[in-house]
């Protein structure tokens, strides 16, 4: 990836990494708030043309169209994000998605591999996968004690068959990411393309995979529905969840 020209603010931080699953919006499904995500988008207009804060972008385990979709929704036309925990970095700019090089061919063989597996094994039991992933798998269930137990037989199923994947929950989602891709090397590579400097980034997340975010930022704050794991991490946690609670942190950032 040919790096970006540098954008910098006026303010403490150029770019803010947001989660977009229990942060911008439900994980559970159901509408998006518009009118609260019409604020943010407001606020990134703000942050192109005044350069007085910091550009909001996402750092999502969600495919790379769903995320390009939020950026779009958040006027984020400038600064690159993170989707599918680190697969790809999706530019707004110049609507350019660029995959690790660290993903070979046999690292997505493995992934249809785990994939048509968990399919076989539970799909039966009402266990379905998210669609339009190219190098995870993501099994979905309403039911967190449901995946909670099928994360295990996931979880020995790759240690068994040696299969290179990292097992992890969040609310309704187990993610089965290969064990060298993660939003921190999505970050970084996010860092080396927009040619940002780690001490003025920000970043807001709910679950314990945000601790990627959190350990790769300045200033790192949750909403109120947030995962206990980042309490320890967390500059500042909102008393407000999802969406309303970004727009709280967002009033709270460090000028």
């Amino acid at each position: 990836m040919t790096p970006l020209p540098v954008f910098r603010t006026d303010a403490r931080f150029d770019a803010l990494l947001c989660d977009i699953d229990g942060c911008l919006c439900p994980e559970s499904g159901g509408a998006l708030d518009l009118d609260r995500l019409a604020r943010v988008a407001d606020y990134n207009r703000r942050a192109v043309e005044r350069r007085d804060r910091p550009i909001i972008t996402v750092c999502t385990g969600r495919p790379h169209g769903f995320a390009e979709c939020v950026c779009r929704l958040l006027a984020n036309t400038v600064m690159p994000c993170v989707c599918e925990n680190g697969v790809w970095v999706y530019h707004p700019g110049d609507n350019s998605f660029h995959i690790d090089p660290a993903i070979t061919h046999d690292h997505l063989v493995a992934v249809r591999t785990l994939y048509d597996w968990i399919d076989a094994s539970f799909g039966p039991d009402g266990l379905t996968i998210q669609p339009g992933k190219t190098a995870s798998v993501s099994p979905y269930h309403p039911d967190h004690d449901y995946l909670q137990q099928k994360s295990k037989l996931i979880r020995a199923q790759c240690e068994a068959q040696g299969w290179p994947f990292r097992i992890s929950l969040t609310w309704n989602y187990i993610n089965c990411d290969l064990t060298h891709i993660s939003k921190a090397t999505g970050i970084h590579r996010l860092i080396e393309y927009a040619q940002l400097d780690p001490d003025r980034l920000a970043g807001i997340g709910d679950t314990a995979g945000d601790l990627a975010i959190a350990q790769n930022v300045a200033w790192f704050a949750a909403p109120d529905n947030r995962h206990p794991d980042l309490d320890p991490v967390s500059d500042y946690i909102s008393p407000h969840a999802e969406i309303e609670g970004v727009l709280n942190i967002l009033d709270r950032l460090p000028v």
